[in-house]
Order: structure tokens, then sequence, then C-alpha cells
């Protein structure tokens, strides 16, 4: 049965020692290691560098024979990355779902790493064991890339085809998030294709057209509806405090409005990765929502009931309401003005001169994309609440 995904599934224990033996010995792997651990013996000494990194990671990798201890191990890393980069990690409504059930999470996507890390972490350390994340193979243009992500149970949306191979990938794709969720495993997605730049979540009708994609066609008679519900979809809101990739989000939309498209160059998506990973975060606050009950077969319906419940839920920070108040100043017409909205005023005033010295330090062009990064959160809410 599995043979039919073995392009797009994640790796399984008895393909850990050939995979780890692959990433020990290539060269582009190690010297991106070097380069980021140790970044100025690697600039002076290069391949001793690398060879103090190979020795280290072979010693590290000797007891990794599992893909559970490989996890295990990346939640000791996530860890890390959290203490040395939060202030915070707050969590609430994981257990306000079925325990006995897979599910499929799908959440707004504001980090290209963080996101799905500290949904799997969270995860794994409840009672809800561990989740499958789906990763677009634009980010996976290296071997060992595809090799890291599929040892940590990710599987591949293939994007970068065109066509009838688009929708073949499609229907494959629909098949294996069918397969892994009656197969007992949870399931991590996206919400739309890349990272919501501008701070607006919403969901793609067209992802909700690719899950009903394979029930569609070997069960005619199974509505949108019914595919829907088959999954057990929770919807997740992740919110941080501050985006260490809110400048760069800021200059792609820049230029997209200035030049009509953004060239990406071949280090775009490792430098918003390494920012991700390293940056300040501030803050960090994740909500899981009720699972989606969905009641009609417009993919536009089901998709407003998952924003709905990622807009309501999403934690606003005083980052948000001071992007929001600038932003207001300029433009009465999102809202009313910040000392009208029920908040706590102080905690904001705390909080003040730390936003404004992020965004003084911004280019003036981009001013305007940076507050949408982090204002539109407070719009998007108070739009919900208004149409409600």
């Amino acid at each position: 049965m599995l043979n039919k995904f073995d392009d797009i599934r994640p790796y399984n224990d008895a393909e850990v020692p050939s995979v780890l033996g692959r990433l020990v010995h290539n060269d582009e792997f190690l010297t991106g290691i070097a380069r980021f651990r140790r970044p100025n013996l690697n600039k002076a000494l290069p391949n001793i560098s690398k060879k103090l990194v190979k020795q280290k990671l072979k010693k590290k990798l000797s007891n990794i024979n599992t893909i559970d201890q490989l996890q295990k191990a990346v939640g000791e890393y996530v860890e890390k990355i959290l203490s040395s980069t939060a202030t915070s990690l707050k969590v609430e409504g994981l257990h306000d779902f079925a325990q006995d059930t897979p599910h499929l999470f799908i959440s707004n996507h504001r980090d290209i790493v963080m996101d799905p890390a500290l949904i799997g972490y969270l995860l794994r350390n409840s009672v809800h064991g561990t989740v499958q994340i789906a990763i677009g193979d634009n980010l996976l243009k290296k071997d060992y890339i595809s090799d890291l992500m599929r040892l940590n149970k990710s599987f591949i949306v293939k994007r970068s085809v065109q066509g009838r191979e688009k929708l073949l990938a499609s229907k494959q794709l629909s098949e294996y998030i069918y397969h892994a969720i009656d197969n007992g495993s949870n399931v991590w997605i996206a919400q739309r294709e890349g990272r919501a730049k501008n701070g607006i979540d919403k969901t793609d009708p067209a992802l909700l057209k690719m899950f009903h994609l394979s029930n569609r066609d070997a069960s005619p008679a199974m509505t949108m509806k019914d595919s829907i519900n088959r999954l057990g979809i929770i919807p997740v809101s992740i919110s941080y405090e501050y985006d260490p990739c809110a400048v760069m989000k800021a200059r792609e939309l820049y230029e997209i409005e200035k030049n009509g498209f953004f060239e990406k160059d071949e280090n775009s998506d490792f430098l918003s990765i390494s920012a991700g990973l390293n940056g300040e975060k501030g803050n960090i606050v994740l909500q899981f929502g009720r699972e989606i009950k969905a009641d009609d077969d417009d993919p536009v319906t089901i998709a407003q009931q998952i924003d709905a419940q990622i807009v309501c839920n999403y934690h606003l920070h005083p980052s948000n309401y001071l992007a929001y108040e600038k932003m207001q100043a300029n433009d009465s017409s999102i809202g009313p003005k910040l000392s009208d909205l029920d908040v706590d005023m102080q905690e904001i005033e705390n909080k003040r001169d730390i936003f404004n010295e992020k965004y003084n330090e911004v280019e003036d062009e981009l001013k305007p994309y940076f507050l949408m990064t982090y204002g539109n959160p407070v719009v998007n809410k108070l739009k919900l609440e208004t149409a409600e």
C-alpha cells in the first residue's frame, strides 16, 4: 500500500541508518552547519571546521536508530530555541478535543519552521502523540534538506509541478492525508501556500478541494462535507509577539507592489528559516480550536468556518495593537482608535518603546508593510466581531 506514496511519505525506522549515513557524508550539509555553528573558524579554516562538525555529528547521531529517537532530539532542540529566543510559550485548548482519534490540524502560517515545530513539539508531549507535517517541495531543493525533513515525519507537497501532473500530485496528496489519518496519525498543514506576510490569515478553499479529490473519485456519492468531517479538522492559531522575519516580509510586499513580483534568490528561504529559528519572538501563544463540523458542501463556506476560529483565537500582543494604532492614524476607515478599544492600555504602553525601536530601524519605504504584518491581525479580529 505504501509504495504509491514512496516519493512523498516520511521515512520509516528501517531507513534511518542509511539516511543518517548520507547526511554525515554530505559535504553541503556539513558546510552549512559549520557556517552556522562555527562561523569564525569556518571562515579562517573551513576544512578543519567541517571536519570538527562531522566528528561531533557522528557522535551525536550514533545513538539514533529510530524516528522516535530522532524526534526526541528535535524536541530538545526546540526547547533550546525557545529558551534563547522566546519570553514565554502559552498553550490553550490542547485538551479540549477528542484524544482517542487522529486529527488534521490546520493553522495560520507565520514561520516556515517554527509553526510546524511548535505544533509537533506540543502534540508529542501531550496525550495526542506525534504529527506528520506537510512541507512544500519548494523548500526541499537540496537532497539533504529533504532527508532532514522526511526523517522528522514530514511528507512532501509537490508545488513545483504544472498541468496534469499538478492534478495527479494533488490527488496523491489527498490520498496520503487520508491514509495517514486512517492509520492513526495526526497531520498538520498550513491554511494556505506560503506564509501570511501581510498578517491576513485566510484558508485557501483550494486546499479543501484537494482534500475531497481522492474521495470524489473513489466514492462519487461522498460529498465535500463528508470528506471534511472525516478528517477531524482542528484549527490552530499561532501568534508571535515579535516576528523575526517581519522586515524581510515587508521587503517582499514592497517589491511586489512596486514591481509586480518578488524574485527570490536561492538563499531566501534559508535566510527566513535561520531568522525564524534564531530571532527574538517574545511571547508565543498557540490556541487549539474546536473540531470543524461542516454542514455545507461549499469550500468557501467551510474555509470561512476555519478562518473564524483562527482569527477569533489569535492572541493579540501589544505589538499588534501598537502597529494598528499607527495604521489607524493614517487610515481611520480600518477601525476605531486604539484608545476606544477594550484593551489593557497599560500593558501596551509598557511595550511601546520596544516596538518603536524596532519600527524606527525599518527603512521608510518598508514601514507601511512592516505595520501590516503586526497590525492586520487586529483589523481581522475587528471585522470578525463586527460581522458577528
